[in-house]
């Protein structure tokens, strides 16, 4: 099986150039809530797009790819833990990703906002790293 990271490795370039332009930007203008906003989105997309990627990653480990169909997002981590995909710590940090971005369903608030654009550092890297693994261990075809 082989898969094809170039929409992910996109989806974590774009977040990357956001944050950038974030930081050019003053705090309390409306191109910062422009780009904040635009930040959390490209966290959800990458965050989704990454965990679609494992899932598909894990069916070339098994014999049976409806039973990693049922997986929960967790459920895919820890696998893709048990696989090498993802390290124990990396598990560890994309549970905290994943719980940041389920609280995105509920709640909106700059609060809220604040604490992913924290996460956004480390989860560009651990998302880098996880492409780069899917490339190694899974090739790459074109679309």
């Amino acid at each position: 099986m082989t898969l094809n990271t170039d929409h992910y490795a996109r989806c974590i370039r774009t977040l990357e150039l956001t944050l950038d332009q974030l930081k050019k930007v003053e705090p309390d203008s409306i191109e910062f809530e422009i780009f904040r906003n635009a930040a959390v989105k490209g966290f959800e997309l990458t965050l989704e797009t990454a965990g679609k990627l494992l899932r598909k990653a894990l069916k070339a480990y098994t014999g049976r790819p409806r039973e990693v169909d049922g997986l929960t997002y967790k459920e895919v981590l820890r696998q893709s833990a048990k696989h090498s995909l993802l390290s124990t710590d990396e598990v560890t940090r994309w549970f905290a990703y994943r719980d940041n971005r389920n609280d995105t369903a509920h709640d909106y608030g700059v609060g809220f906002a604040d604490e992913t654009l924290n996460l956004l550092p480390s989860f560009v890297s651990d998302a880098q790293a996880l492409e780069a693994v899917l490339r190694e261990k899974l090739g790459q075809i074109d679309a």
